[in-house]
């Protein structure tokens, strides 16, 4: 299945790299605070050893596993390094710079792989979530945090939010409202619910499930490893 242009994806992420999360707290008025926590009590319960974070980016999610699972070993890949050096300052434990679709590690790595927020900028969401499962071990978990679109009566408002107002706060807060239009445009684009499931069956993950947040503006989804 299709996704992005990975150079206007990479060029765009590092001319927003300085001001992404502070944008990201202004425009969710902080609720992506709150489902990052959410995915860190599903993490915990797992218990994970060796964890690889995904297009960890600023690396939000990765400290806040780290936070939850202090024995674990975690890793955060971003295949733009501007963003990368944000995680590294920030503190998440090793970071690398690698392509999500081309990872550098090899089969059944990891026991746990998370991408949030990044599954929808990659170039082939199905062959990322194959290359994804490829480094998880037998019995071990994927994990997908990611905005998705609401229905019924929230579908219009948020669409005009989306389409209209969220590009002008971004633009005004980053002064690049081009990247956030590209942003707002491809959440659009993005296969929520069963059908991203039917992704995470393809390839090849079963016991697979999915989490609406905040009336259906964000889902967590969640596919293990058979």
């Amino acid at each position: 299945m299709s996704g992005q242009d990975p150079s206007f994806v990479k060029g765009a992420f590092a001319k927003i790299a300085d001001r992404y999360v502070l944008t990201n707290h202004v425009l969710s008025a902080g609720t992506d605070i709150l489902w990052r926590k959410k995915v860190g009590r599903l993490v915990q319960e797992w218990a994970p050893k060796k964890v690889l974070d995904v297009a960890t980016g600023t690396g939000d999610l990765a400290l806040e596993i780290q936070r939850r699972c202090p024995d674990a070993k975690l890793l955060g890949t971003d295949f733009c390094p501007e963003m990368l050096s944000h995680a590294t300052r920030n503190g998440v434990q090793e970071t690398q710079v690698a392509d999500a679709m081309n990872l550098p590690f090899g089969d059944a790595e990891f026991d746990l792989v998370t991408v949030a927020f990044g599954l929808r900028n990659m170039a082939n969401w199905q062959d990322a979530l194959r290359e994804m499962a490829r480094v998880i071990e037998t019995g071990g978990h994927l994990l997908v945090l990611d905005f998705s679109t609401p229905d019924g009566l929230l579908a219009k408002p948020y669409e005009f939010y989306l389409n209209k107002v969220l590009p002008k706060i971004a633009g005004a807060l980053t002064g690049e409202g081009q990247a956030y239009e590209y942003l707002a445009g491809s959440i659009g684009e993005f296969p929520k619910g069963q059908a991203m499931l039917d992704l995470f069956d393809k390839a090849g993950l079963h016991e697979t499930c999915w989490h609406a947040l905040t009336g259906g503006i964000a889902s967590i989804y969640v596919g293990q490893k058979p």
